[in-house]
């Protein structure tokens, strides 16, 4: 698969463990891609559910992904500050049809004043059980949770005012160009 270029569009879909579509999401524009990572910008993007309900992101998302960690995030640029909401997912796959992603349902979501609540645990060991998530992937998740805590709480990488201004700016630039 072709890697996308700065500021091309690219469609992103969640799928479950199952291996059936969750969610997609078309036109994020691509903001800067790097060998194990992908940073991408929706700003009232069309999402798709899998039931075929459809609606319009609210403002504009900073969306990180990397091929090594097992969570994405989402830096929403609201007025009263970022909100994040980071899932525990799969690293991506790229190809021609989107960025792909297994969504594991467990989310942290973090509010513009530093609080953090950890989102859906019933729902993911109710997935666990139907879906037979194995005790490494468990185990694997459990481990990002971790990594993903110590982020937030050392505002590394997207939870940096400066990565979320430099990528805002940035998206600015090239939807002028366009």
């Amino acid at each position: 698969m072709r890697v996308p270029k700065e500021g091309e569009f690219i469609t992103i879909q969640s799928y479950k463990h199952d291996g059936s579509l969750h969610r997609t999401w078309r036109d994020t524009m691509v903001l800067k891609t790097s060998e194990c990572s992908i940073i991408g910008m929706n700003d009232h993007t069309l999402v798709t559910e899998s039931d075929g309900r459809r609606w319009v992101t609210r403002e504009p998302a900073i969306l990180y992904f990397h091929t090594k960690y097992w969570f994405n995030i989402i830096a929403m640029i609201r007025e009263k500050g970022v909100s994040y909401y980071c899932n525990l997912a799969s690293p991506y796959v790229l190809d021609e049809e989107a960025l792909k992603y297994i969504d594991y349902d467990l989310d942290i979501k973090v509010f513009p004043d530093g609080e953090k609540r950890l989102l859906d645990v019933d729902e993911y060991e109710d997935h666990r059980q139907e879906m037979n998530y194995s005790d490494e992937i468990d185990l694997v998740l459990k481990e990002n949770v971790k990594i993903l805590v110590d982020w937030i709480n050392n505002e590394k990488g997207p939870f940096s005012m400066e990565y979320v201004d430099v990528w805002y700016e940035r998206y600015q630039q090239l939807s002028r160009r366009q």
